[in-house]
């Protein structure tokens, strides 16, 4: 097997084995900077050893291993040089050191471990991913439209903050759970985005391991609170999105457009899940239950793919639905995508002066200009969608949307 065959396998096994094998080292040793490096080493112990020995037959077994070897060794060197007795003894002991909790799942785990109410809810997040998403500190720092070097200390400082702190690696009781599950669902959303359209540069631009792994763990959210209407809400967002990914990126790597997707390649069983979550929430709703922000967008969700083709779509449905969201999340970027269904009913005219205002809020924001270059391309405006759409590349991480917001440039008069 050639070097490149050899990468490529590693970084498979990073897609699929980062956050099981991070969960069952913090399980064990019950130190999350201990986790990630011993766990990070084992990956470039793997990119080493694999181009001579080859891929094992069982990757992720092969790279728990080592990792573990590589924590023991980690906690022989500081023991000798600190004494650090208490790490010394999880070396040889086979007990986790927090029971398992209402659900036996390392990764949920680790989730509640990092969404602990005592971390911001920004570094709940921004942990999350580097935990279980097993992203880089760049990726999640252009996630947060924030700088590289202040992300990594941020994180450094919320993994001392977890072990200072003492903050069990356990899914709370049952009585705490209500008052957690926010920033977790807060968290596997964002998991879920960066599956759905990863940012990073070198990564494929659909990662299937983070969507199936968010859509996994929020089921569980949903067994362990099933009158929870945000994490029904969320669960159903994430079925309806995931049931278009074969049909999301072309034979050559670009992503197709909602409107121009192959509706028949869409999952009809996650489909028709999503749905009968959605009319769940509606039903709750017309009985006084105000529907949360999951809940919204999956009904918006939820109108695109009712429609048999793009033209059917119920627009002033979604304007509808977005308007009742805008008024529980008034952020830009819901702002920005209320836009693009103004555009719809009202003209491209309309939508750009909307556009327009989030210009200072968005200036680094990748889906603003390019929302703005397909605006201005609709309105004539040839050479003022050109520089959009530069700008628009030039902040775009996901290979697929660059592809295919030079092609949309490349097409201008």
């Amino acid at each position: 097997m050639n070097r490149v065959d050899v990468r490529e396998a590693v970084t498979r096994a990073h897609h699929e084995e980062w956050a099981r094998v991070v969960a069952a080292l913090t399980r064990r040793f019950g130190d999350l900077d201990i986790a990630e490096e011993a766990a990070a080493e084992a990956f470039a112990t793997a990119v080493e050893r694999w181009p001579a020995d080859g891929v094992p037959p069982n990757p992720g077994a092969w790279l728990t291993t080592t990792a573990n070897r590589k924590a023991i060794d980690r906690i022989r060197r500081e023991n000798k040089r600190d004494d650090k007795h208490k790490e010394a003894q999880m070396v040889y002991a086979d007990d986790p050191p927090e029971p398992p909790g209402a659900i036996d799942d390392d990764r949920l785990r680790l989730i509640f471990t990092c969404c602990h109410p005592a971390l911001a809810m920004d570094i709940r997040v921004a942990l999350t991913l580097r935990m279980v998403g097993g992203l880089t500190v760049p990726e999640i720092a252009r996630a947060f439209l924030a700088a590289e070097s202040a992300m990594g200390q941020r994180i450094t400082r919320a993994k001392a903050k977890i072990k200072a702190a003492h903050i069990p690696y356990r899914v709370p009781a049952a009585e705490d759970l209500p008052a957690r599950v926010t920033g977790v669902l807060a968290v596997l959303y964002l998991v879920f985005n960066e599956g759905y359209l990863a940012t990073g540069p070198d990564t494929d631009p659909v990662r299937h391991d983070l969507t199936a792994e968010a859509i996994r763990l929020t089921r569980l959210i949903r067994a362990l609170l099933p009158e929870d209407g945000e994490a029904a809400g969320l669960l159903a967002l994430m079925l309806l999105i995931e049931a278009r990914r074969t049909a999301r990126v072309s034979a050559s790597g670009e992503l197709v457009a909602l409107d121009e997707q192959d509706r028949g390649a869409w999952d009809a069983a996650l489909i028709a899940e999503g749905h009968r979550l959605v009319r769940e929430r509606l039903a709750a709703a017309a009985a006084g239950v105000a529907p949360g922000r999951y809940q919204i967008l999956a009904a918006i969700n939820a109108v695109h793919t009712s429609a048999r083709d793009a033209r059917d779509t119920d627009w002033s449905q979604v304007l509808a639905l977005y308007d009742q969201l805008v008024r529980l999340d008034p952020s830009p970027i819901i702002a920005l995508n209320r836009a693009i269904a103004v555009a719809e009913l009202d003209g491209p005219e309309v939508a750009l002066a909307i556009v327009d205002r989030l210009a200072e809020a968005l200036a680094d924001y990748h889906a603003y200009h390019a929302t703005r270059a397909d605006l201005l391309r609709r309105l004539g405006q040839s050479q003022q969608s050109r520089a959009a759409y530069d700008r628009a590349i030039e902040l775009a991480g996901n290979t697929g949307e660059t592809a295919y917001l030079t092609r949309r440039r490349d097409q201008l008069q």
